[in-house]
C-alpha cells in the first residue's frame, strides 16, 4: 500500500502547488505581496533490513520569501524620504512666496531699499510734500511686505500644526490595524496554520505608517510583531495604544501616548517627523528672524523719529497706542532706567525750556511717567484707555528735539561787561554730555591771549578742544566747537576763572518710553504680521520727522533715519538690515537645495531597495508559469504511476 501513499502524496503536493503558484500570479500587481513557495520534504515510512524505502512527499508549509534585513532597510529610507520630502515641500511654498528669485518687480529686499532710499531723498527735500509722500508710499509698501510675510508664516504655522494632528489620526488607524492583524496572525499560527496573506497585509500597514512616522518593528513567536512609532511603543503582540499631538511650553509642537501631557518633539522620520521640524525650527526660525528684523527697523526708526519734527513743526499734542500693561518692566517692547526729555516752547514768548523726566523701569508706570510731565509748566498728561496722552496748554507747544539751548545752561561770568554767548548747530556725537568751557586768562573779547577750555562731563572729563577768543577773533564770529557745536561770543569782558555750560543731546530719550509707547512714531507694530505706518505719518506725511535743530528745516533726523540702511546691528548679527535679509532668503535657498538633494538622494536608494525586493519577494510570471508545467508534469507522471500500480496489482490478481 506504500505505492499508493506516494503516489496519492505526490499528486497532493502538485495540487497544493497549483494553489500557492494561483496565488501568487493573481497578486503579482498586489502592493506588498511577497512570493509564496511550498514547502516539500521527502517522506520515509519503511525499512527493510538495512534498506530504507521512501514513502512520497510531505508537505512542510507555505513560507514567504522574505529578506528580513532589507525590508527593515526599506522602511527606514521610507521614513527618511517622507520626512525630507514633507521639508522639501514646505520650504518650495516658503521660496515662491518670499518671491525673491522670481519677482520681476522685487519682493521685501526691493521694498526695503526703496524705503531706505526715499528717505535719503527726503533728506535732501527735507519740508517738500513730494519727497514725504513718497517716503510714506515706501514706508507702506514695505510695511505691507513684511505684513504679507508675517501672516503667510503665521497661517503657515497654524496649518502645519492642522496637518499634524489629522495625520496622527491615520497613524492612528494604521497602528489599531496591525494591532488587530497581529492578533489574527497569531490565532492562526497557533492552531497550526499559516497567515502568510495576513502578514503581507500587516507589513503593508507598517510600510506605510513608516512613509508617516519612524518604525521600528520587532518579531515575536506566532507570527506577531512589537512596534515602536517615533520610539513610543504602540503595538505590544496584540494590543496597541493611540497616539495625540500638542503643544508642549517652550518646545513646540510634539506628540505623545493619548493622555500623557509628556509630549516628544525631536522626532526623527516620517511626514509627522518633518512636520514637527518645520513648526519647531525651520519655519519658526525663519518666521523668528523676519520677525526680528521688521522689530529692528522699527524700533531703530522709532527711536529716531521721536525725537525729531517734521515740517509741521512742534507739538500741541500726542496720543501713543494701547498699552497692555501699564507697567514699565512689562512693555512688549523694552525700556531701560533712563531719562526723558521734554522741550517746552512758550508760544508767546518764545522762551524754550528743557525739563527731564526721570525713568525708573522698577518702579514706574505709564501713569507715573503721565503725573512726571503733568508737572511741568505748560504741559499735562494722562493716561485714556490704556494710551498715553501728551498735551499742551494753550499758548504752549512741546517736543523731545535734541537741539542745544541758544544759550548757555549755565555760567559764572564775572567781568564787567560780560559778553552775550549763543549756542547753535546740531550735536553729532553719540552721547549725551555737558560741554564745559573754561576761560583761560582774563580781559576783552578779541585782545590778549584770552581762550576758551573745553571739557566733557562739566569740566572733569578730555579736554576737546581750545578756543582761541583773544587777539585775531573778531567778536560776533561763529566758532566751530566739536561734534557739530558752535558758539559766538560777542564783545565783552571775561573775568578770571569765569566758565560756562551747554549740555549737547544725542538721545532724548535714554529710557526708550517714547517709541515704546508710540509718541511721535513712524511705525506700529512689534513684528513683521503687524507693522504698519503710524496714521499720524500717513494721514500727514508734514509729520514725518526729518528735523532735528531748533530752526526745523534741518535734515538731520532723515539722514540718520536713512543711515539705519548701513548700520551693522547687533540684534542682526552685526548685519545691516539689507544684508540680514538677503542672508535670510540665501539660508532658505541653500536649505531648499540641500533637501531637493537629500530627496534625490534618498528616492535612488530606495528605488535600489525597492528593485532589491522585487528580484527577492516579487512574483515573476514567467518563472510562476515554469514552476506551474513542472507541476502539471508531476501531477501527470503521479497519474500515471498510480494508473501503472493499478494495472500491475489488477493482472496479479487476474493471475491469482
Amino acid at each position: 500500500m506504500d505505492s499508493y501513499s506516494i503516489g496519492i502524496s505526490g499528486l497532493n503536493a502538485a495540487q497544493k502547488a497549483f494553489e500557492v503558484i494561483g496565488n501568487n500570479i493573481a497578486n503579482a500587481a498586489t502592493e506588498g505581496y511577497h512570493r509564496q513557495q511550498l514547502e516539500l520534504t521527502p517522506s520515509y515510512s519503511s525499512q527493510v533490513g538495512t534498506v530504507l524505502f521512501g514513502g512520497g512527499v510531505d508537505i512542510g508549509g507555505v513560507s514567504r520569501i522574505i529578506d528580513n534585513l532589507l525590508e527593515q532597510e526599506i522602511l527606514r529610507q521610507q521614513s527618511s524620504l517622507g520626512q525630507v520630502s514633507q521639508e522639501l515641500s514646505t520650504l518650495q511654498t516658503i521660496e515662491s512666496t518670499f518671491g525673491e528669485l522670481s519677482s520681476e518687480e522685487g519682493g521685501l529686499s526691493t521694498a526695503i531699499d526703496e524705503f531706505f532710499s526715499a528717505l535719503q531723498e527726503l533728506s535732501a527735500h527735507p519740508s517738500e510734500s513730494i519727497w514725504q509722500n513718497q517716503a510714506v508710499a515706501a514706508a507702506e509698501t514695505m510695511a505691507g511686505q513684511f505684513r504679507t510675510l508675517g501672516e503667510f508664516l503665521a497661517t503657515l504655522e497654524n496649518q502645519i500644526s492642522v496637518e499634524a494632528e489629522n495625520m496622527i489620526e491615520q497613524v492612528n488607524l494604521l497602528i489599531s490595524r496591525i494591532g488587530e492583524l497581529n492578533d489574527s496572525i497569531e490565532s492562526q499560527e497557533l492552531t497550526g496554520g499559516q497567515a502568510n496573506n495576513l502578514r503581507d497585509h500587516r507589513d503593508q500597514c507598517i510600510s506605510e505608517l513608516s512613509e508617516l512616522v519612524g518604525v521600528q518593528v520587532q518579531p515575536r513567536e506566532y507570527g506577531s510583531v512589537d512596534l515602536c512609532a517615533a520610539g513610543i511603543p504602540v503595538v505590544t503582540n496584540t494590543s496597541s495604544l493611540e497616539l495625540e499631538v500638542g503643544f508642549k511650553e517652550g518646545l513646540g509642537l510634539g506628540i505623545t501616548v493619548a493622555g500623557n501631557a509628556n509630549y516628544q518633539t525631536e522626532i526623527e522620520g516620517g511626514q509627522l517627523g518633518g512636520l514637527l521640524k518645520l513648526k519647531n525650527e525651520t519655519v519658526a526660525e525663519i518666521h523668528e528672524s523676519l520677525d526680528n528684523l521688521a522689530n529692528v527697523i522699527i524700533q531703530q526708526i522709532n527711536q529716531y523719529h521721536v525725537q525729531g519734527v517734521g515740517s509741521e513743526g512742534s507739538f500741541t499734542e500726542l496720543t501713543g497706542w494701547t498699552i497692555v500693561n501699564e507697567d514699565l518692566d512689562a512693555f512688549e517692547q523694552p525700556v531701560t532706567d533712563g531719562s526723558i526729555f521734554i522741550r517746552v516752547i512758550d508760544t508767546n514768548t518764545g522762551a524754550v525750556t528743557r525739563t527731564e523726566v526721570p525713568v525708573d523701569v522698577s518702579t514706574d508706570s505709564l501713569s507715573t511717567i503721565a503725573d512726571a510731565i503733568s508737572l511741568i509748566t505748560g504741559m499735562n498728561a494722562s493716561v485714556y484707555n490704556s494710551r498715553l496722552h501728551i498735551r499742551a496748554d494753550s499758548g504752549y507747544e512741546f517736543d523731545f528735539l535734541p537741539a542745544v539751548h541758544s544759550e548757555p545752561t549755565a555760567s559764572t561770568l564775572t567781568g564787567g561787561t560780560p559778553p552775550t554767548i549763543s549756542v547753535s548747530g546740531i550735536y553729532t556725537g553719540t552721547e549725551n554730555d555737558t560741554y564745559n568751557f573754561a576761560v583761560s586768562g582774563a580781559g576783552s573779547v578779541g585782545n590778549g591771549d584770552l581762550q576758551l577750555e573745553v571739557r566733557t562731563e562739566g569740566g572733569a572729563g578730555e579736554m576737546i578742544a581750545t578756543v582761541n577768543i583773544g587777539d585775531g577773533y573778531a567778536a560776533g564770529d561763529r566758532i566751530e566747537i566739536y561734534n557739530g557745536i558752535k558758539i559766538t561770543v560777542s564783545s565783552g569782558d571775561f573775568g578770571a576763572d569765569d566758565n560756562f555750560d551747554v549740555d549737547v543731546f544725542a538721545d532724548t530719550d535714554t529710557s526708550g518710553v517714547l517709541a515704546a509707547v508710540g509718541i511721535n512714531t513712524f511705525f506700529s507694530g512689534t513684528g513683521a504680521s503687524d507693522m504698519a505706518v503710524c496714521s499720524d505719518i500717513s494721514d500727514t506725511p508734514r509729520r514725518i520727522a526729518a528735523s532735528l535743530g531748533a530752526e526745523m528745516t534741518d535734515n538731520a533726523n532723515a539722514v540718520r533715519m536713512s543711515e539705519v540702511m548701513d548700520q551693522a546691528i547687533t540684534e542682526l548679527d552685526t548685519l545691516t538690515p539689507g544684508e540680514f535679509y538677503r542672508k535670510l532668503v540665501t539660508n532658505i535657498g541653500q536649505e531648499l537645495s540641500i533637501k531637493q538633494m537629500s530627496q534625490d538622494n534618498i528616492q535612488a536608494v530606495v528605488q535600489n531597495l525597492t528593485n532589491q525586493q522585487s528580484e527577492t519577494s516579487g512574483v515573476d510570471i514567467n518563472e510562476e508559469a515554469a514552476q506551474m508545467l513542472a507541476f502539471e508534469q508531476i501531477f501527470k507522471a503521479m497519474s500515471k504511476y498510480l494508473y501503472t500500480i493499478q494495472t500491475s496489482l489488477s493482472t496479479m490478481m487476474d493471475m491469482l
